[in-house]
């Protein structure tokens, strides 16, 4: 293992994630001036922790303990990036991974970009054991609803389409990571990070 290569994989694994070292120090189980000790390339993390890195970034141990990225590897997390088309008029719902011409009902569609979600506008997210339990107080009349809800991970989406005057509750697979995305039909597109949180041993 390559103290400075496995560190410079390290943050940027960690930055492309969104986590400061304190962040990722808490979810491994380890102090925020490991990280750093790791990142700067003065010491390697231990063996028995390179499975859970792994698991955090979305990698391999063989990623890790190589130190270097292949291009496939760097496309990963771009699926957080998903461009969204809304057909106002039908309600269809069209994904893209990178700019495209959309048309539906005879109209051409804009990529819409979603806004972070303000902690009034969020919606409810509950572990309950193997599943995140999603549910929201948003209106769900025939005029405004959420049309759908988006889970999305570094390499995959999962969308339920929602429907007027039902009630918003689902249960999606639990991942540690991943982002919803949600269409609400009067004000727009949003999206909120979501983090299993890990217990710490006593």
């Amino acid at each position: 293992m390559d103290q400075k290569k496995t560190g410079e994989l390290i943050k940027y694994f960690r930055t492309e994630k969104g986590l400061t070292q304190k962040q990722l120090a808490d979810i491994i189980n380890v102090s925020d001036k490991a990280v750093s000790k790791w990142e700067c390339g003065n010491g390697c993390p231990d063996v028995s922790l390179l499975s859970s890195l792994a698991e955090v970034f979305g990698t391999d141990v063989q990623i890790l303990l190589s130190g270097e990225i292949n291009k496939n590897e760097s496309e990963k997390g771009k699926m957080k990036k998903l461009k969204f088309y809304v057909c106002k008029k039908c309600g269809n719902i069209i994904t893209a991974t990178s700019e495209a011409a959309i048309t539906c009902c005879g109209s051409k569609l804009e990529a819409m970009e979603p806004k972070k979600a303000d902690e009034s506008e969020m919606l409810n997210v509950e572990d309950i054991g193997g599943e995140w339990y999603i549910s929201s107080e948003h209106s769900m009349t025939k005029e405004h609803y959420i049309s759908f809800v988006a889970f999305l991970t570094d390499s995959s989406v999962q969308i339920y389409k929602q429907y007027p005057e039902w009630n918003l509750q689902l249960n999606i697979p639990l991942y540690r990571y991943g982002r919803l995305v949600w269409y609400c039909t009067e004000c727009g597109l949003f999206y909120q990070d979501v983090r299993r949180q890990i217990k710490k041993d006593k």
